[in-house]
């Protein structure tokens, strides 16, 4: 083999590293903009603060549960606690637009509902909202997606959309 052959493989290996070490950083940074922009999935911000030891003499907290606002807009406040949502089962009619306002009580928990956009963190003492139009009718699955405990994995709740 010639010096030219050589450097010229050489090229070839070099351009194999980095076309790679190129591409992968570009892939992640197209899917962090496709999910915050197309799919809509952000970072919630705060919507406030709570004692979460006051909880039950604080609103909307001290009452949790669904709220009708006007016809076809709902309010459910959440709260999220070890290995339990308060409460863990939501009745609305479809076409319903649900704001979820939600804390947690002790530790961060996570709060997804499978199939829909509504994925959201609860810490303790700051106040989460989140709003979603159920559209179609059935069980949507709400679950806690951050581990907090030996329990977590039994912390889940439904959504019913008649």
């Amino acid at each position: 083999m010639s010096l030219r052959t050589n450097k010229y493989i050489g090229y070839l290996f070099e351009v194999a590293w980095i076309l790679p070490s190129v591409a992968i950083p570009v892939a992640v940074l197209v899917a962090v903009i496709l999910t915050a922009f197309a799919v809509g999935i952000t970072v919630p911000g705060a919507a406030g603060r709570v004692d979460p030891q006051a909880l039950a003499s604080t609103a909307p907290f001290d009452q949790p549960g669904l709220k009708e606002l006007a016809p076809g807009r709902y309010e459910a406040t959440l709260i999220g606690q070890t290995f339990v949502f308060l409460p863990n089962t939501i009745e609305v009619p479809r076409g319903s637009k649900v704001t979820f306002i939600l804390t947690s009580r002790d530790v961060i928990h996570g709060f997804k509902i499978v199939n829909t956009p509504v994925n959201i963190m609860l810490i303790p003492g700051q106040i989460s909202r989140v709003t979603h139009t159920f559209s179609e009718p059935g069980e949507y699955l709400f679950v806690c997606h951050e581990y907090c405990g030996a329990g977590h994995h039994v912390m889940s709740g439904k959504v019913i959309v008649k």
